[in-house]
């Protein structure tokens, strides 16, 4: 495979690589037993990383960095560092799921409302019945809280011998709790899912394919859930164009020098 550089928003990098890519990184992240973060940017994890300085933290050591929207994949084509394609968090941790279950890796669910861990388990375990679902937890999670209060939680992912947790608190919180979690549990592969797990447990519909590929799921996510969703996408992640103008204004510069 030929090198690609990363993109970088900021301080967001996202890694060049395609969805077969990012599965077989996962894998050596895992077979290493080095552990590793997976993150899987999208506008608004650009957004939220200018101001939140834990996000920049969890950002700076990130292993796996995918772009899971498909404005981040326009972007990178008008910057001139094209992103092969988008990788979906809510399309790459089913098949991640499937690899666990061909290779015996043990798998916990970490995140969501109450019930949506073990619902989400059910349905996958139907498709997978082999799949090792070691745990399912939806603690409570302040990053304005002391780490301290994530013992039994961390304990609990010990205890249960995890390979990969799915952390499932949302951005900037999930970030935040892998980024402090990874040093005490250093043979873990965490991965930031966001909905997914509200996706496997069937709670949520996903958007239309076609909106996907158009860049419109945004638009189909406020539809569904408006009073969760309107500031992000109607106040925050607007201002990504200033973010934009902000990158094209350094590539001009670096390709003047």
């Amino acid at each position: 495979m030929t090198a690609r550089h990363p993109l970088f928003l900021g301080p967001v990098r996202i890694d060049s690589v395609t969805r077969d890519e990012a599965l077989g990184s996962i894998e050596a992240l895992v077979s290493s037993r080095g552990g590793g973060a997976v993150f899987t940017p999208n506008v608004d994890h650009v957004m939220i990383a200018h101001e939140d300085f834990r996000m920049r933290a969890a950002y700076a050591r990130v292993d796996l960095s995918i772009a899971d929207g498909m404005p981040i994949v326009w972007v990178s084509r008008l910057l001139g560092a094209p992103l092969p394609e988008r990788v979906a968090g809510s399309d790459l941790v089913p098949l991640l799921l499937e690899r666990a279950a061909l290779r015996g890796w043990r798998v916990y669910f970490l995140g969501g409302a109450p019930g949506v861990a073990e619902r989400a388990r059910d349905k996958v375990l139907e498709r997978l019945p082999e799949l090792l679902v070691v745990g399912v937890d939806s603690p409570r999670f302040d990053p304005a809280e002391p780490w301290e209060r994530q013992a039994a939680v961390v304990e609990r992912v010990r205890a249960a011998a995890a390979d990969v947790v799915l952390v499932a608190f949302g951005a900037p919180k999930q970030e935040a709790w892998i980024d402090c979690a990874r040093d005490e549990l250093d043979s873990v592969v965490f991965m930031g899912v966001g909905a997914t797990l509200d996706f496997l447990a069937g709670d949520v519909p996903r958007s239309p394919e076609w909106m996907a590929r158009s860049g419109l799921e945004w638009v189909y996510r406020l539809s569904r859930e408006p009073k969760r969703l309107w500031q992000r996408y109607l106040l925050r992640d607007p201002n990504f164009l200033m973010v934009l103008a902000r990158a094209v204004r350094e590539r001009r510069e670096k390709i003047r020098t």
